[in-house]
């Protein structure tokens, strides 16, 4: 029998973090299954999930832990083999607009005031290359319920775009 571990992890981004929690997988017959990794301020942060026999994986989860430099929280998951898709039809945004307060909660807010599911949030400032101003991008893969009114949520999106003088664009393809 196996079971499934979501480990999210946080520590002073370094040259062979990854291999060192790959190398801590590996020496407890583990699978990597999955993860999103990334550098930010200044750290190494993100999630993975791992397959592992039921007898390895509280070893793993302590030899996880003990990687110097590291900080690795370790959930059982019920079941991370979901082969399809949950159901719902795909929403993706992308956003880009001067930074300011409040981009984030208000869109989040507005899907979830639609039903929608954040599925996944990639964000990031970086500098406008004509004026130096800070500007805001995000890519948001979502999920909108079945029988939900599609067009009705596209204008709540946009009338939240124009509230924040923000451009959001729409796609049907979901992208890494």
């Amino acid at each position: 029998m196996f079971t499934h571990l979501v480990m999210t992890i946080i520590g002073d981004d370094r040259p062979g973090l990854v291999d060192q929690l790959a190398k801590v997988i590996v020496d407890n017959e583990g699978n990597w299954l999955e993860s999103q990794l990334a550098h930010l301020a200044n750290k190494f942060t993100g999630i993975v999930t791992v397959q592992v026999p039921e007898e390895k994986a509280n070893t793993l989860q302590a030899a996880a832990k003990s990687i110097e430099g590291l900080s690795v929280h370790v959930e059982v998951a019920a079941d991370a083999t979901m082969a399809t898709p949950p159901p719902g039809t795909p929403l993706v945004l992308d956003v880009i607009g001067q930074d300011r307060l409040g981009i984030v909660r208000k869109i989040a807010h507005c899907l979830a005031e639609c039903g929608v599911n954040v599925e996944k949030l990639h964000s990031a400032c970086e500098s406008a290359p004509m004026s130096g101003e800070q500007l805001f991008r995000a890519h948001i893969q979502a999920r909108v319920p079945e029988g939900a009114n599609e067009d009705a949520i596209h204008r709540e999106i946009e009338e939240i775009a124009s509230d924040l003088m923000v451009d959001i664009r729409f796609s049907d393809t979901e992208k890494e």
